[in-house]
């Protein structure tokens, strides 16, 4: 938010250095972000003085030049070279002198020099009104008054305006210094603190009163919970023309770009007072009755930026008699019944609109203005009238309006100010230094919140309505604390703290297994828990019914709760992908968000996701992508590592695999992992293999235990390897090989590895020819070769006769 310096010494005039006000801002809580020097002409028209034309003459060399002698105040008169038709000796005019930055439309500046022109020497330039930054003529040089003094710098003559401008990051809950006024209601209580006693002037508006009633607009709002208030009045005889140069210079000082009086003075009260205002072509208001109502889902409708919006039936519209939308209230106005330059009447509308209401309609139209910023915050509901008549009465000063009604102010139900009892003991508790109590009271009062009743314990108060934030005893001491401020309390220079033991079992598996995949290689990703709705289309696993959605959701992007960690997962693998990192290795610890017939689960998911190569690129590796297998080696891994190690597969069921395998344990799945379906993919721009694995985490939680490590010594003796190759039948899986080989050899043999596996022409039809390495070993001695041999041939005799394999 932009507040201008020069617009707060309107309401409060301090006159400290704004380096010096930014930090009292900031030490009240209103963070100042930096500060922006701002010049109603750029440059300030510095080195450009009133300049008396001594002689003209026409140049020697030039029809269209002429040579003059000018009078700079100087004990000389110095000779510029002119081209302008109407200069002329005897005048004042505006002189650049040498050295003299000047700026075009663009904010290109160009520095005056020396010069010859056509021969003649030039010591400067006489300045028409476009090359100062002061108009758009261009036909001649400017002719100021005669009885401006020679030397006189032009930025005394033309009132150039040198302002400092608080770029403040205001918190959501300070609405009440949303304004200029605002701030300076919340500075001078800083001041008073600091022994500077100024009053604060705010504007009147004790000259209001109707000129004619003779044009009447009744107001009916449809639900008072949606507009608890509602003020209007209508102005007459205007003249739309541009705002008078005081209004141009403050809207632009904190970037507004002025349009015409009318607009331009409700957008100045808006920035005043923190009041947003909006008027109406009277003329284009049929009926004479304005209704604040809901229209139905659907409803077509052009704001201002000529964009064509489908209204929802939540939305706040300002309406004519026949119920024609006119405005979308407090966030955007209509395009056929804005102010234009034929515009000679004016409804002026001031109101209080629901907070809630005002920001699901902002968030759900993409429309963020400066009127929704306030009304989402919750303004002040008193204010309502008062900004009313101060913009009328500007209006009436700078458009020459009349005043044609009398205010219609629908306000059903008087919002009263809130009541709250300020402990001493607490405030002393909470801030952890006792303050004077007269200090404490001098505060409040300063902050305009009222003491009705004093006890030795504490202070009874009224909290003024623009303070919506202060509700609790809680927040009055947090107001004390900042006004008094945060640096003048004392604090120890000793810090006491206690060693904490994380005993969490939960946490101490979870980092077990982060420490195994970070080892191998894998980066930790922590998605947002809201995502699309849209994304339930993409499985028939997911439930639509079940999205848990949000009330008042931030964007479409994030108005339900996952009920996979898939496609967040898939939006960080795309990203990167996109951004040609395409070797990826990410696991995510997180929750799946389920509503099952109004009651409501959560359940603790692990994901990994794989895909593209396995290391980086160098010379000396040869690349090798990540496939299902090593997926399948590292899921083992980490079961293994965590104590299970009897699990059985099955094909996945989830329909978000092309090829999948399911892990469990009896009637428990521990996990489900597989190749993720190009369909999918392709929703996330990614033309990649994604390997994808999805634990549930609460099984494993239940099942690990503290798993005891063992510990051996090494083999003494070593270790014997023996090949088989075996022609089997096509539906044979090594897992049964695997579990064959073992129970036929349960002592000697330790490790059974395939390492090739060949299907062709040259084999029969329904036959496939497995490589097998079996790893045997005696612990006690070195094995002989006959015994090497009898443990082959049982082998042999065991497939062949319960595989009816054959050796090749």
């Amino acid at each position: 938010m932009k507040i201008s310096y020069n617009w707060l010494q309107q309401f409060l005039q301090v006159d400290w250095e704004p380096v010096k006000t930014g930090e009292l801002l900031t030490d009240l809580g209103l963070e100042v972000e930096g500060i922006e020097t701002k010049e109603s002409i750029k440059g300030s028209l510095k080195g450009v003085v009133v300049g008396k034309v001594l002689t003209c003459k026409q140049h020697p060399n030039a029809d269209r030049l002429k040579v003059t002698s000018v009078d700079l105040g100087d004990e000389k008169p110095v000779q510029i070279v002119c081209g302008a038709p109407n200069v002329a000796s005897g005048q004042k005019v505006p002189v650049a002198t040498i050295g003299t930055t000047l700026y075009d439309e663009k904010g290109d500046g160009f520095k005056i020099k020396k010069g010859k022109i056509r021969g003649e020497e030039s010591f400067g330039m006489i300045c028409a009104e476009d090359e100062l930054g002061l108009g758009i003529s261009h036909d001649g040089i400017m002719v100021l008054d005669k009885k401006l003094k020679v030397g006189t710098p032009a930025a005394e003559v033309f009132n150039i305006e040198v302002d400092y401008v608080f770029e403040i990051g205001l918190t959501p809950n300070r609405s009440d210094a949303m304004s200029h006024f605002g701030v300076a209601r919340d500075l001078r209580a800083g001041l008073i603190q600091q022994d500077e006693k100024l009053e604060l002037i705010s504007p009147s508006v004790s000259d209001f009163h109707v000129d004619e009633r003779r044009l009447r607009f009744d107001v009916e709002v449809e639900d008072k919970d949606l507009v608890p208030r509602y003020c209007g009045i209508t102005i007459t005889d205007v003249e739309v023309k541009e705002s008078p140069q005081w209004i141009q210079n403050r809207l632009k000082s904190i970037g507004l770009a002025p349009k015409n009086n009318i607009v331009d003075i409700t957008n100045y009260v808006l920035h005043e007072l923190g009041q947003p205002l909006h008027a109406f072509d009277a003329q284009k208001i049929k009926g004479n009755k304005i209704l604040v109502k809901t229209l139905e889902e659907g409803t077509k409708f052009i704001t201002l930026d000529e964009v064509e919006r489908e209204l929802s039936s939540e939305d706040i519209m300002i309406c004519d008699a026949d119920s024609n939308p006119l405005c979308i209230g407090g966030v955007f106005g209509g395009l056929k019944s804005g102010v234009t330059e034929n515009t000679t009447s004016i409804f002026l509308e001031s109101a209080y609109f629901n907070p809630v209401s005002i920001r699901k309609t902002a968030k759900r139209h993409a429309l963020n203005t400066d009127a929704s910023f306030r009304f989402e915050r919750g303004i002040d509901i008193n204010l309502t009238e008062y900004a009313l008549k101060r913009a009328a009465l500007l209006i009436e000063e700078y458009a020459g309006g009349k005043l044609a009604s009398d205010i219609s102010d629908f306000y059903p139900e008087k919002i009263e100010d809130f009541q709250v009892f300020l402990s001493y003991e607490n405030a002393y508790r909470i801030i952890g230094q006792e303050i004077p109590k007269e200090t404490i009271k001098n505060i409040l009062a300063s902050l305009e919140i009222k003491i009705n009743s004093e006890t030795e314990g504490g202070l009874g108060l009224t909290i003024p309505s623009y303070r919506t934030d202060v509700q609790r005893e809680a927040d009055i001491i947090e107001e004390i604390l900042r006004v008094y401020g945060y640096n003048n309390i004392e604090f120890s220079h000793k810090l006491n703290t206690s060693i904490s033991f994380d005993s969490n079992k939960e946490t101490k598996i979870e980092n077990i297994v982060a420490n195994q995949l970070s080892a191998l290689g894998f980066n930790e990703t922590m998605a947002n828990s809201l995502t699309k709705p849209e994304y339930s289309s993409l499985s028939e696993n997911i439930n639509e019914e079940a999205n848990v959605e949000m009330l008042n959701p931030l964007s479409n992007d994030l108005k339900v709760m996952r009920q996979s960690l898939l496609f967040s997962g898939l939006e960080s693998v795309g990203y990167n992908i996109n951004r040609k990192n395409n070797a990826l290795q990410f696991y995510e610890f997180g929750k799946t968000y389920h509503k099952y017939n109004e009651k409501y689960e959560e359940n603790k998911h692990l994901t990994l996701f794989v895909t593209g190569n396995r290391t980086k690129e160098t010379w000396n590796i040869d690349n090798k992508i990540s496939d299902f297998f090593y997926l399948k080696g590292i899921i083992t891994s980490l079961l293994e590592r965590l104590g299970i190690d009897k699990s059985k597969s099955s094909s996945s069921k989830l329909d978000v695999f092309t090829e999948g395998i399911s892990l469990g344990l009896g009637k428990i799945k521990l996990v489900e992992f597989g190749v993720v379906k190009r369909s999918i993919l392709k929703e996330f721009g990614i033309k990649q293999e994604v390997l994808f694995a999805d634990f549930n985490w609460d099984a494993i939680l239940k099942l690990v235990g503290n798993k005891k490590i063992k510990v051996s010594d090494l083999p003494k003796f070593p270790a014997v390897k023996r090949d088989l190759a075996l022609l089997l039948d096509g539906k044979t899986e090594f897992k049964e090989v695997y579990n064959l080989a073992f129970q036929s050899e349960r002592k000697l043999l330790k490790e059974v590895d395939l390492f090739d596996v060949y299907q062709g022409d040259k084999l029969p039809e329904g036959k496939k020819s497995y490589a097998i390495s079996f790893l045997l070993q005696d612990e006690s001695k070195t094995l002989e070769d006959k015994q090497i041999d009898k443990i082959m041939q049982k082998l042999q005799q065991s497939f062949e006769k319960n595989l009816n394999a054959v050796l090749r």
